[in-house]
């Protein structure tokens, strides 16, 4: 039986990924646990997360999940991260007067503004929260089965930029252009909520569920 690792630290949407994942994939093990081993036992690792960047790695710190995430990527098992799981995954985030993070992509999470306008001058609304086109910039396992153009959901006020573009498999305009999904090897992240994003959404959590860990 094929397992994933939902790792929980207290700030993730732990209930709603867990049942996505199930729903997908009939049979599959989902293990929501901060527990390293079986983080290190599963066949696949998901790293969620909502609220707050400081709060969010001072309980990755205190549990020892930093160390969890670097093994789990290390190891080439298959590694999802969502949302503030995704942000964590960056260099440093502006929120909270400025956070470091885990450093394992070369980026910065920035702030949308507070006077967030786009082209034409109409004002946008932060956070950015609502449905929005994502648009793949290169072919991945985890876009298999989805329109380039296909919408996701979003819930967020800040939002990565990514120092290696061509790390960047996805991305999005909401009064500025910027990073919604980056890809190295066995890792694939997203700002999105796949399990809140309907049937695009469950298909790349089924695409998660099937693939290997490559590019």
């Amino acid at each position: 039986m094929s397992s994933v690792a939902v790792i929980d630290y207290g700030m993730g949407n732990l209930h709603s990924v867990a049942k996505a994942l199930e729903h997908v994939m009939p049979g599959v093990e989902v293990l929501v646990t901060a527990d390293p081993e079986k983080v290190r036992s599963a066949d696949r690792v998901l790293l969620p997360g909502v609220g707050a960047i400081r709060d969010c790695m001072a309980e990755i710190r205190r549990l020892g999940v930093d160390k969890e995430v670097a093994e789990a990527i290390a190891s080439g098992k298959p590694f999802l991260g969502i949302c503030v799981g995704y942000q964590a995954l960056m260099q440093r985030s502006e929120e909270n007067g400025g956070v470091d993070c885990l450093g394992h992509f070369d980026g910065t999470v920035r702030f949308f503004g507070d006077d967030l306008k786009e082209r034409d001058g109409e004002r946008l609304k932060v956070p950015h929260m609502g449905w929005n086109e994502v648009h793949q910039t290169f072919d991945h396992p985890l876009w298999q089965g989805i329109e380039d153009g296909s919408r996701f959901y979003f819930v967020h006020s800040y939002y990565v930029d990514a120092v290696d573009k061509q790390r960047v498999a996805g991305n999005c305009h909401y009064g500025v252009d910027f990073d919604v999904a980056i890809a190295r090897d066995n890792v694939f992240a997203t700002q999105f909520h796949p399990e809140k994003s309907h049937t695009v959404g469950l298909q790349l959590l089924k695409n998660f569920l099937n693939w290997d860990g490559k590019p």
